[in-house]
């Protein structure tokens, strides 16, 4: 018996309501907000870069236009995945914003150690 070919992805992802606070994302009936403190790289983000989600998997949202790749998981328990940036020129690992300094101090003279 041969099954007839999968039609199209149906699941979708929509970003229902952007404040100063976050944006609220809509996902197979259950909505996420996404606050700019946990999520820094929409703060600044054009609104249809913002408004330009997809569904890249299951329990996965992407957006194009920012590069920026999201489980689920991560958007519910967003202390369980701390942010950590690269960004600095000599390539040490760097605590995003939100982090107490002295942590942030910390954490740059371990990762140069190293």
């Amino acid at each position: 018996m041969t099954s007839e070919p999968r039609g199209k992805n149906t699941s979708r992802a929509e970003v229902t309501h952007i404040s100063e606070h976050g944006l609220w994302v809509l996902v197979a009936g259950r909505e996420f907000f996404l606050p700019f403190t946990s999520f820094p790289w929409f703060r600044d983000a054009s609104v249809a870069a913002v408004l330009s989600v997809q569904v890249a998997g299951p329990g996965h949202l992407y957006w194009p236009d920012l590069d920026v790749d999201l489980a689920i998981e991560s958007i519910e328990h967003p202390d369980r995945f701390p942010l950590v940036s690269r960004s600095k020129s000599n390539g040490a690992a760097q605590a995003t914003a939100g982090k107490s300094p002295r942590k942030s101090a910390t954490r740059r003279r371990v990762a140069r150690r190293g």
